[in-house]
C-alpha cells in the first residue's frame, strides 16, 4: 500500500470570492504597511530594495542602546562624555558641548526628539569606542535580527554610498523596538525636549493628530527624500508603516496620515480560532487512535479587508497519514488562509493529544486490511 504524499482536509467553508479589496497606491518611492500583531502585510511597494534611510536609521542606534540597558550594561543615569568629533557634527543637533557628561536618558531624548546627530555619535563612541566600530556592530546585529538589506556606515544616517536599509528592515526594526523594549517606547511619544535652554519639538508629524500615532522616527536627506517610520494603536490594534522618497514635509504628513487611517479603517480583525480549539482531525497510521484533533496553541487571528470578510478560503495541509507515535503539542500540520488582496498565510497546527503506537491486535488488523485491499485490487484487475 502506498501512503499518500499529502492529505488535505478542509477546515473551513470554502467561499468563492465575489468582491476584492482594492490595493491602495502610494506616491512614496518605497512603502510598507503591516498589522503589528499578526505581521500581515497590508501594502508593499519596493519593500525589499535597499535605499538611503537618512535619520530613520537612528532607530538602530537606539536599538543598540536599549539592548545595552536591558542587558544591564548601562543605566539611564550613566553618562557619556562629548568628544570634539561629536560636537562638530552637522545637520540636526541636540546642541551638546565638548566635555559635557550627558546621561543616557537625555541622549535618548536627544536622538528621538531632536534627531541629534551629535547625540548619536556620543552614544556610538560611548558604547564602542568609535563611530566606525559602532557602525560595524550595528550591521552585524542587524543581520542577526534578520535585517539582511541593512548596512550601516555611521550611527546617524548621514549620507554615505554604503549606508542602506530597506522598508522591510525598517518596519522589522520598529516592530522589535516596540515588542522588546516596551519600557523605553514611550520616549517616542514625547513631543518636545529642552537641552541647554533650546526647546525642540518632535519631528514626527503624526503625533497629536488624534489618529493613534505614538512613535517612531522621521528621516530626510536630498538623496533619500522625506521619510517616516510610524506606528499607532487604536482599540487595541496596532499598525506600523514606513514610507520614503516623498518630495516635501507636507507630502510626508499627508501620505502617512492617509496610510495609517486607511490601515485602521479598511481592515477588520477576525478571530477564527482560540488557543487549543479543535480545528480538524488528521489521520494517524498504526496508532492507538485512528485520528488526532489538530489545534493552534496560540489561536488564529486574520486581518481581512472589510469588503472581503466573507471571501476567506482556508484548508489544512499535512504529510499523512501521520505516523504513530504522535506527541501532544507536536507540530504536524499547517492551516492555510487565502485572503483577497493579502494572499496566503500559514499557521502551524499541533496535535491536541498524544497518540501512542497501536497494540499488536491493531497492527494485525491494519496488515489484514492491506492484504485485503491488495487482493481486491488483483481480482478487479483479473476481471478486466
Amino acid at each position: 500500500m502506498t501512503r499518500p504524499a499529502r492529505a488535505i482536509a478542509t477546515a473551513l467553508a470554502l467561499l468563492l470570492s465575489t468582491t476584492a479589496a482594492h490595493a491602495l497606491d502610494t506616491s512614496a518611492r518605497a512603502a510598507l504597511v503591516i498589522d503589528h500583531d499578526t505581521g500581515t502585510v497590508l501594502l508593499s511597494k519596493n519593500a525589499d530594495t535597499p535605499m538611503p534611510p537618512a535619520s530613520m536609521s537612528k532607530l538602530m542606534t537606539l536599538y543598540m542602546l536599549f539592548e545595552a540597558l536591558q542587558d544591564g550594561r548601562l543605566a539611564l543615569d550613566d553618562t557619556f562624555r562629548v568628544s570634539e568629533r561629536a560636537w562638530r557634527m552637522g545637520g540636526s543637533k541636540m546642541f551638546v558641548n565638548v566635555g559635557d557628561e550627558i546621561t543616557v536618558e537625555n541622549l535618548i531624548r536627544g536622538i528621538i526628539i531632536h534627531s541629534g546627530n551629535d547625540a548619536c555619535v556620543v552614544v556610538a563612541e560611548g558604547l564602542a569606542g568609535s563611530e566606525e566600530a559602532f557602525s560595524q556592530r550595528m550591521t552585524v546585529r542587524a543581520r542577526e535580527l534578520g535585517m539582511l538589506d541593512s548596512v550601516f556606515a555611521n550611527s546617524t544616517g548621514w549620507p554615505h554610498p554604503d549606508h542602506r536599509m530597506s522598508a522591510r528592515d525598517l518596519v522589522t526594526l520598529a516592530t522589535l523596538l516596540i515588542r522588546e523594549f516596551p519600557q523605553y517606547y514611550p520616549y517616542f511619544a514625547e513631543t518636545e525636549f529642552t537641552w541647554e535652554g533650546i526647546t525642540q519639538s518632535n519631528r514626527n508629524p503624526l503625533l497629536g493628530l488624534g489618529i493613534g500615532a505614538d512613535g517612531l522616527k522621521t528621516g530626510h536627506t536630498q538623496e533619500a527624500g522625506y521619510g517616516l517610520v510610524a506606528s499607532g494603536e487604536r482599540d487595541g490594534r496596532r499598525v506600523t508603516l514606513m514610507v520614503t522618497g516623498l518630495d516635501s514635509e507636507q507630502a510626508r504628513l499627508t501620505e502617512t496620515e492617509r496610510l495609517m487611517n486607511w490601515a485602521f479603517r479598511e481592515f477588520a480583525v477576525q478571530e477564527l480560532y482560540g488557543p487549543d480549539v479543535p480545528i480538524t482531525n488528521a489521520r494517524v497510521w498504526l496508532g492507538a487512535e485512528r485520528e488526532v484533533p489538530l489545534v493552534s496553541k496560540t489561536g488564529i487571528t486574520a486581518i481581512v479587508p472589510w469588503a472581503a470578510q466573507n471571501d476567506i478560503r482556508a484548508w489544512v495541509e499535512y504529510q499523512g497519514p501521520l505516523e504513530a507515535p504522535v506527541a501532544a503539542g507536536q507540530t504536524v500540520a499547517e492551516l492555510v488562509l487565502a485572503v483577497p488582496e493579502i494572499g496566503e498565510t500559514r499557521y502551524p497546527l499541533q496535535a491536541m493529544a498524544p497518540v501512542p503506537e497501536a497494540g499488536f491486535l491493531r497492527k494485525v488488523e491494519a496488515a489484514a486490511t492491506i492484504l485485503f485491499d491488495k487482493a481486491r485490487t488483483a481480482a478487479i484487475g483479473g476481471d478486466s
